[in-house]
């Protein structure tokens, strides 16, 4: 009797020791995974068009923009072309909207008065916002422009650094945009925290505005990229996201989602490492 209950309490602590040794590698891996998390920082850029896919005219469909940034669970989004109570989009404030659908904190920033509404650029964010800030963006004098924004919140990463997320969405016009990028330098170029500066930048990279943002930020990606506009049969890259230069992270992953059709701009989404 003895030597079966000795046999029996063997093969139960040697099953024991087995399970026990799993789930320490579940825990190990589990943690691992949670780390990596931690140290990535993934971000959007999205030209919602208003929410009006441009196949259907009249139509707006917020539920759609909030499901392809839901798709890509994105930490931080910078939206372009947002209407806050207006009648064409159905008095309906679409920033707190997206807010509410996506479960992200947000902050608008008014480009300008539209259609008895607003009119602007926005950023959706999962982490809290400590502090947000506006800056309205310069045009030349005497040529017809649309007021642009800057817009800027500042959060803290599950890291415990500070990170200054800028969008904006500049001017058609090259005399407009060469003072508009002179501006963001001037206000984002010799901030100490990590700033990314995302958006519809209506340019491409070889443009002189770009140049000059580059004296200051490096853009995601460089070399053979996706183009963004419009959503079929995309053939030119105007929205971007860009690292301040001497930043600690890097990019991991630079992704045009194609086949997207609620809007006539393709969402940009950019991993960032350390």
């Amino acid at each position: 009797m003895n030597q079966f209950i000795n046999t029996y309490m063997k093969k139960y602590l040697k099953h024991l020791a087995v399970i026990l040794a799993l789930s320490n590698c579940a825990m190990i891996a589990t943690a691992s995974t949670a780390i990596k998390k931690a140290d990535s920082l993934k971000v959007m850029t999205y030209n919602i068009h208003h929410a009006n896919p441009p196949a259907q005219a009249g139509v707006i469909d917020l539920q759609a923009i909030a499901d392809v940034i839901k798709s890509q669970s994105p930490d931080l989004v910078a939206l372009q072309e947002l209407d806050v109570l207006t009648p064409r989009s159905g008095n309906v404030d679409q920033v707190k909207k997206l807010a509410e659908l996506t479960g992200m904190y947000s902050y608008f920033s008014k480009g300008i008065d539209y259609d008895g509404g607003e009119y602007g650029v926005a950023i959706l964010s999962k982490f809290k916002i400590n502090k947000t800030e506006r800056f309205p963006l310069p045009f030349k004098e005497g040529l017809q422009a649309e007021q642009r924004s800057l817009a800027i919140v500042n959060v803290t990463l599950p890291n415990g650094s500070k990170l200054d997320f800028a969008c904006t969405h500049l001017d058609l016009k090259d005399e407009h945009r060469l003072l508009q990028v002179a501006e963001i330098n001037k206000v984002l170029g010799n901030r100490k925290n990590e700033v990314i500066l995302a958006g519809d930048l209506n340019l491409t990279a070889s443009n002189p505005a770009m140049a000059i943002l580059e004296k200051h930020f490096t853009r995601s990606c460089e070399q053979n990229c996706a183009p963004t506009i419009p959503d079929v049969n995309p053939d030119k890259e105007i929205d971007f996201i860009l690292l301040k230069k001497k930043s600690k992270l890097k990019v991991a992953s630079h992704k045009v989602i194609n086949d997207i059709h609620a809007s006539d701009h393709l969402p940009l989404v950019v991993t960032y490492t350390k």
